[in-house]
């Protein structure tokens, strides 16, 4: 008799871990998108030349990763993703993933100097469902060794 009170009892914890369970699934599902580079524009570049030669830092790989090896803006230019090689990451959770704009010096390029950052925010990502999007911008603006400033935007997509 009282291993029917038992296996009832055991049922009834499963019956209601079961609800939890599934609960948790959407909501882990909920909190991961991908993160694209959608666009950037120049409004102000900081070399004097009136033209900086732009790379992207984003997870610790540098865009764009082939051919020239950066882009060159000016003024009032308009930068697409495939201009810098369609840089993308995945954001899981709650932590926020940036991408780090970087100007180099040709002829030998590598990581150049940060000029700033544009931020994907985890709890933007969190409230997005699978195949929904969201443009989230930043501006990054600043005044070493001149005044410069680039609007970014990042384009975010629900899992």
């Amino acid at each position: 008799m009282r291993s029917h009170q038992l296996i009832a009892a055991l049922a009834l914890v499963g019956g209601m871990a079961a609800p939890v369970l599934v609960a948790t699934g959407p909501a882990l599902a909920a909190g991961s998108c991908r993160v694209d580079l959608y666009d950037i524009d120049a409004h102000n570049v900081a070399e004097r030349d009136g033209q900086d030669e732009l790379r992207f830092r984003v997870d610790g790989n540098l865009f764009p990763r082939f051919g020239d090896k950066y882009f060159p803006m000016r003024s009032g230019g308009d930068g697409d993703p495939a201009d810098f090689g369609n840089p993308t990451t995945l954001l899981v959770g709650t932590e926020n993933v940036s991408f780090n704009l970087r100007e180099v010096t040709p002829p030998a390029v590598g990581e150049g100097d940060s000029l700033g950052s544009a931020i994907a925010h985890g709890s933007v990502c969190a409230g997005l469902d699978e195949d929904e999007t969201e443009i989230e911008t930043t501006i990054i603006e600043g005044d070493d060794p001149t005044e410069y400033s680039y609007t970014v935007r990042l384009k975010l997509t629900g899992q």
